[in-house]
């Protein structure tokens, strides 16, 4: 499991990521807004842990932020910061669970598995890189915006994203695709898939072609520096 710790007091967050990383978490750590969406640009994560006391933004509005451009991914805000009142904006803005410092790790990780659990159970919205799936509507939205995909389009997608990053035949594509078509031509569903791929750059997403295996759509990776 991937978590985004967003927590700028260093000491805090590297006791926070050991302890979570024994418990076979792999946490990445940021330490401020600008930090966390840069992550956020080039993964997917399964939780985040939002400290709202950041150097450059108040975490209620980078929590605003995630949630308006289509981060789906649940978040525990983790704060001194421990009135009702506060408590309430939290979870109203879209947070999922809300805990107080000083904190004991056992119920962070107790939480951490609820909320995951819950979103596993559930799992309607899907997410690589900035793409968000709606599985049960067929919504597909970059950054918060809708992408304009034809209904072969969001076929193609609806298979590829059940199980991101699993490589899926081409068969099973040829199927879903043409199901009462038996004279669809061998190449129209590499039409459809470059199409597609196409439009799913800007989410910073790619449907990869393995030769002989199938497809497999996944975050596409960035240089680094």
């Amino acid at each position: 499991m991937r978590l985004l710790l967003i927590e700028d007091d260093g000491m805090l967050a590297r006791g926070i990521a050991t302890g979570l990383a024994q418990s076979g978490y792999s946490v990445k750590v940021a330490g401020t807004g600008a930090e966390a969406l840069k992550l956020l640009d080039g993964m997917a994560f399964d939780a985040g842990i939002l400290d709202l006391g950041l150097p450059d933004t108040d975490g209620i509005d980078l929590l605003s932020n995630l949630r308006s451009r289509g981060s789906s991914f649940p978040i525990l805000i983790l704060s001194a910061r421990g009135g009702l009142d506060d408590r309430i904006r939290g979870l109203d803005m879209g947070a999922d669970d809300y805990l107080t410092k000083p904190f004991a790790l056992g119920e962070l990780e107790a939480r951490l598995r609820a909320l995951i659990r819950r979103t596993t159970d559930n799992p309607q919205w899907q997410q690589v890189g900035l793409l968000r799936f709606d599985a049960g509507n067929e919504n597909a939205l970059c950054d918060g915006a809708a992408i304009d995909l034809t209904a072969r389009e969001l076929s193609i997608l609806a298979v590829l994203m059940k199980q991101p990053k699993k490589i899926v035949s081409k068969q099973t594509l040829f199927d879903t695709v043409f199901t009462y078509e038996t004279d669809a031509a061998p190449n129209a569903l590499e039409v459809h898939v470059s199409r597609l791929r196409q439009k799913l750059k800007a989410a910073g997403v790619t449907i990869r072609s393995l030769r002989g295996l199938g497809y497999r759509i996944e975050g596409i990776e960035k240089p680094t520096a």
